[in-house]
């Protein structure tokens, strides 16, 4: 059923059959890969040009819902990884994936500037403290998906700018520093991507993220880990539960 756009709306003609085209993928749980209208097709069906049908298909795969593959047309993509806030790793383990990373770089960083200030107001240390910092490529399969920075008190973590880290930093912490990490707190925002995320990353200049600030606290109750995140919009998704007054 082709629906028509409301009398006065000020949204383009792509953006409304745009989202009629997600919510026939969702609501009929189109499988990975089937095959959707073409340009053709959605321009005779909703009586509009080649070029407005074009956009909408455009803006359904910068949000991930769609791939296009010319000459062969578009297909429904794979449903994005849903995560959990916590450990990039962990949460590849539970979804039954493999999980790799790439070092980007290590810093110990004192003074100010490089997030240095930042990192230390959230990790409650002193001015003069140092951070120790890491910056990684994570990957799911084989895919690119997030770009992680992550921070250390050094006071907490000496020597671990020297060990190579494949895997899972927490786990790191857990079995060389004894540090067990219990519980985070996150704050989830939408950024679009500068081009260095957006070439490690693998996706289209200025396309949409999902920035993860997040603090991570020991069996002491201490933060011992501030991050910020960097995912990939159109791969990514986060489960969030809380309790809630009834």
């Amino acid at each position: 059923m082709v629906t028509t756009q409301r009398e006065g709306s000020r949204s383009p003609r792509y953006v409304a059959i745009a989202a009629e085209l997600r919510e026939r993928i969702l609501d009929e749980h189109l499988a990975p890969h089937t095959l959707v209208p073409s340009e053709r097709e959605l321009s005779e069906q909703f009586g509009v040009s080649r070029m407005t049908a074009r956009q909408a298909l455009m803006l359904l795969e910068s949000e991930g819902h769609v791939y296009r593959r010319p000459p062969r047309g578009t297909f429904v993509a794979e449903p994005r990884v849903r995560f959990q806030i916590g450990s990039f790793s962990r949460e590849a383990d539970r979804l039954g994936r493999n999980a790799s990373a790439q070092l980007l770089w290590t810093k110990a960083l004192t003074g100010v500037g490089n997030g240095a200030t930042r990192a230390r107001t959230a990790l409650g240390l002193a001015d003069d403290d140092t951070v120790h910092a890491f910056r990684r490529l994570r990957l799911m399969e084989g895919e690119p998906l997030a770009i992680e920075t992550t921070y250390f008190p050094a006071s907490l973590t000496p020597g671990i700018l020297d060990i190579e880290v494949a895997g899972s930093l927490w786990q790191l912490l857990r079995e060389q520093y004894g540090v067990r990490m219990t519980r985070s707190t996150a704050v989830i925002e939408s950024i679009v991507l500068d081009e260095e995320s957006c070439d490690r990353l693998a996706v289209r200049a200025a396309s949409s993220g999902i920035l993860l600030t997040r603090r991570t606290f020991d069996q002491d109750d201490r933060c011992v880990e501030f991050a910020r995140d960097v995912y990939r919009a159109d791969r990514a998704a986060f489960e969030v539960s809380a309790s809630v007054a009834g």
